[in-house]
């Protein structure tokens, strides 16, 4: 390749932007850790291939972090003098700052635009409680936000050890088919604490069927029969025949935090889901815009024709009425040929109206000049 192509692809280069979502304790934090370190030692060895990550920090309330994020939440919004200011809880607080935060993000986006040249990779660490992202509003902001300027996929960090249960499972797996459906981004599953315990299990249940039915009755066995089985066995497989279709078109990977294992194979499934939001999740946002604009200006068209409507409806009832339609022109020159008339045609006003310009004329001198009175 040439030296020119080379500098046409750099020209448009953009990073793709992670956002990790997970539940409290799954490891989101640890695993951008482990992500960070990843990069960095794969852009000691090939430069040409990755950068360091550009880390952008959501966690208002965290205390501690194993890395260097370059834009940290906290150096914004102190999340403690916020809980006293306002009167709130953890959570309440943890989500005012994340609000305030979200009045500026606009100068985040700059900034990482300005970074977009020279890194492959942005990281965004959201809170803990997975809720106050993800279904508050200023989440909501900055998600769609960040997807319409780059290419954006969702990690779902998922704690493996913590899934090995049929039934939590299967609530791990809601919880990402909501957010996946809410947010419209590729999604990348992460089972992350795969040192712990293997993930085989979890993409077992998701290929077959009929291995995850056979957990569901192993499950229920061990368990010591309270509730309705018959209600409960019904609402299982009809959840799991749903999730059976959200499988299909789902990436999912095993990654270790800890030793770093997988995490070529969680990259690669990044680049693939980038090649999805620019096949599909791009051109359905220019659709969305198309369609935004074209409503604005039939919007516009529409408050045009309702003026020029009333504007004619007054017209007609001006018309009927008798009225004038316009007002009438002044004319300059009419004006100076009728000002021999101003006696209004007859003598009797005379004493009423007087031609200035002839009695000008007629008198050089202004003070000896007889002006009427009134009356």
């Amino acid at each position: 390749m040439d030296v020119d192509a080379n500098l046409s692809l750099n020209s448009q280069h953009k990073p793709v932007v992670i956002i990790t979502i997970g539940m409290a304790g799954s490891g989101k934090t640890t695993f951008v850790q482990r992500l960070n370190s990843h990069l960095n030692a794969r852009q000691a060895g090939d430069k040409t291939v990755f950068s360091a990550p550009y880390i952008v920090n959501l966690d208002p309330a965290v205390s501690h972090m194993p890395f260097d994020a370059n834009i940290d939440i906290r150096d914004t919004v102190d999340y403690s003098e916020v809980m006293k200011q306002y009167n709130l809880g953890p959570n309440g607080g943890i989500l005012t700052a994340l609000n305030l935060f979200t009045t500026k993000f606009d100068q985040v986006l700059n900034l990482i635009e300005k970074r977009a040249d020279s890194v492959d990779y942005v990281i965004l660490d959201t809170p803990g409680q997975i809720e106050i992202f993800t279904w508050s509003a200023s989440g909501a902001i900055i998600t769609d936000a960040v997807a319409a300027t780059l290419p954006t996929v969702v990690a779902y960090i998922i704690d493996t050890p913590r899934t090995t249960a049929p039934a939590t499972f299967m609530s791990n797996m809601l919880y990402a088919c909501s957010i996946l459906y809410k947010t419209k981004l590729p999604f990348v599953l992460v089972f992350n604490k795969t040192d712990v315990h293997p993930h085989t299990f979890a993409t077992e249940w998701m290929t077959d069927f009929e291995a995850f039915q056979k957990a569901l009755a192993a499950y229920r066995q061990t368990q010591d029969g309270d509730g309705d089985s018959n209600y409960m066995d019904s609402l299982m497989h009809s959840m799991s025949l749903v999730l059976d279709e959200f499988y299909q078109h789902l990436k999912s990977v095993g990654v270790s935090s800890l030793t770093g294992d997988g995490m070529d194979e969680f990259l690669n499934a990044v680049q693939e889901a980038r090649k999805e939001y620019e096949s599909e999740y791009l051109p359905e946002l220019e659709r969305l815009r198309k369609d935004r604009d074209a409503q604005l200006q039939a919007t516009k068209q529409d408050s045009i024709d309702r003026l020029m409507k009333d504007l004619n409806v007054e017209e007609e009832e001006r018309r009927a009425r008798g009225f004038p339609i316009q007002r009438e022109q002044w004319d300059e020159d009419e004006n100076v040929d009728d000002a021999d008339d101003l006696d209004m045609g007859g003598a009797t006003h005379q004493s009423r109206f007087m031609d200035m310009r002839r009695a000008r004329r007629n008198n050089d001198d202004m003070d000896d000049t007889v002006w009427p009175r009134p009356g």
